[in-house]
């Protein structure tokens, strides 16, 4: 009997030794490889619960970002500064709002002049959020209703400045400088100068169109927590119906302006003609009566002259003796030098000294 319960130990024991198998070929698991794998799993998933607890709880807030730290929908702190802080796991929630400086493209206008003028307004606005806590309040975090709530205000601005403006101003105030044309002096004739006006064009610094619509736009910041740092035009246009009459009276007033400087220099050269003409007349006066006054003075001298060679006895015979030779020079010409004279020639009177 003993010998039998000892063979049958030893049958059990050689039993649990060898390897059980399932039906498909995999090795069947004991009792301790089962308590083993439980545990494993167990930890595993006490690791991955702290993981998520542990990164849940962290906020990474960037440099162009603002954190709200919500608790069941209440903001309970803001976070301005970049680095890492943390919450309360599954109980706070954190919202995301831009620190940055955004652009927001408006949609092109129409918008009215003072003049009942229709334009086309193309523009941008450069904002960013100042009090995230005041734009989480108003906007609902949203960057999407900002730009609703932007476009609205800057329409109206834009409107209320261009509405008081005539069309002309418009398009002067786009850059914020103006060219004017100065007349630098009157025209005037004094003696025998001609002054002429002089004009030059001198380009003045005006308020923009950017500073009027800006000037428009007023509490935005106190009401929304957003700041609008830049609205600018980028595009100013008339509708397509409005070009071919704003161009034609464009034209009409440049043939205008064209016809008003020929006018004008017209003028001017006749006044320089008349000018000219009454410098040649004084001057041609001017020499015609010192060539009076020199010819008066020869025809003087020349009496004079006469006067000293006839009233001496001795220089009037000798006057009269050249006078007489130079009658016979100027009579003889030609080959023939022979003079024939008569006793009662004047000329010959004088050769003989009978005159």
């Amino acid at each position: 009997m003993a010998d039998f319960n000892q063979g049958m130990n030893q049958n059990h024991n050689t039993t649990e030794d060898f390897e059980r198998f399932n039906s498909d070929g995999t090795k069947k698991k004991g009792k301790g490889d089962k308590k083993g794998t439980g545990l494993g799993m167990a930890l595993v998933l006490i690791v991955v619960l702290a993981v998520a607890l542990f990164g849940n709880s962290m906020v990474v807030t960037r440099q162009n970002q603002f954190k709200l730290i919500r608790q069941f929908g209440r903001v309970q702190r803001v976070v301005t500064q970049s680095g890492l802080s943390f919450k309360i796991p599954f109980v706070e929630s954190v919202d995301t709002i831009p620190k940055q400086l955004l652009l927001y493209d408006l949609p092109a206008s129409d918008v009215i002049t003072s003049d009942k003028k229709t334009m086309i307004l193309d523009s941008y606005v450069l904002w960013h959020v100042t009090d995230p806590l005041k734009f989480a309040q108003t906007l609902s975090c949203s960057v999407s209703n900002a730009e609703s709530r932007i476009d609205a205000i800057v329409y109206n601005a834009t409107k209320n400045t261009i509405s008081n403006m005539k069309q002309d101003e418009v398009i002067r105030s786009r850059d914020g400088k103006m060219t004017i044309t100065v007349d630098e002096s009157g025209t005037e004739a004094t003696g025998n100068d001609l002054v002429l006006s002089e004009e030059k064009e001198e380009v003045i610094e005006i308020t923009s169109l950017t500073e009027e619509i800006m000037g428009q736009i007023n509490h935005v910041e106190e009401q929304y927590g957003i700041e609008i740092v830049v609205v600018d035009v980028k595009k100013l246009d008339l509708p397509d119906d409005n070009k071919q009459a704003v161009y034609g009276r464009m034209i009409s007033e440049r043939e205008n302006i064209a016809a008003q400087y020929t006018a004008e220099g017209k003028s001017e050269a006749k006044m320089i003609e008349n000018t000219t003409d009454k410098e040649v007349s004084i001057m041609l006066s001017d020499a015609q009566a010192k060539a009076e006054a020199v010819v008066a003075e020869g025809e003087a001298e020349y009496m004079r002259i006469l006067s000293d060679a006839y009233g001496d006895p001795e220089k009037m015979d000798f006057y009269s003796f050249v006078r007489a030779l130079d009658a016979v020079k100027g009579s003889i010409t030609g080959d023939n030098k022979t003079v024939i004279l008569s006793d009662d020639s004047p000329v010959a009177q004088i050769f003989n000294g009978q005159y």
